[in-house]
């Protein structure tokens, strides 16, 4: 929580910004005790989801990213099918660009992972 605003962890999502901004407003506007106690509590649930929903997000994004791997080794079953001394040698750098795809997905697979796991759990 920072200056008495719930603060969601991890990667900000656009609407993080907005919900700040929107909780900042709300807390210098004078309300008497009880309606400040609801709407705190209230931005305190919506938080809440929005961490929910972060973390949801990060899970999905590391599972897109096992997908893509998924498909690109599926082209990689050429290489058992070329010889050292194929003709056309640009097959090779084609196929080093699969296993460049490859380490991309990965990194962000294991990105998204690594948020996911510095977020508090439920």
């Amino acid at each position: 929580m920072e200056n008495g605003v719930p603060r969601p962890h991890g990667r900000r999502p656009a609407g993080d910004t907005t919900f700040r901004r929107l909780a900042a407003v709300i807390r210098d506007v004078e309300l008497d005790c009880d309606c400040r106690t609801r709407l705190d509590a209230a931005l305190a649930r919506f938080a809440a989801l929005e961490e929910r929903r972060t973390a949801r997000a990060h899970l999905a994004d590391a599972r897109r990213q096992r997908e893509r791997i998924e498909a690109i080794l599926a082209f990689l079953k050429d290489l058992d099918e070329l010889v050292a001394t194929e003709a056309d040698r640009s097959v090779f750098a084609e196929i080093a660009g699969l296993f460049d795809d490859i380490a991309a997905a990965a990194a962000e697979g294991s990105r998204a992972l690594r948020t996911l796991a510095e977020l508090p759990s439920e």
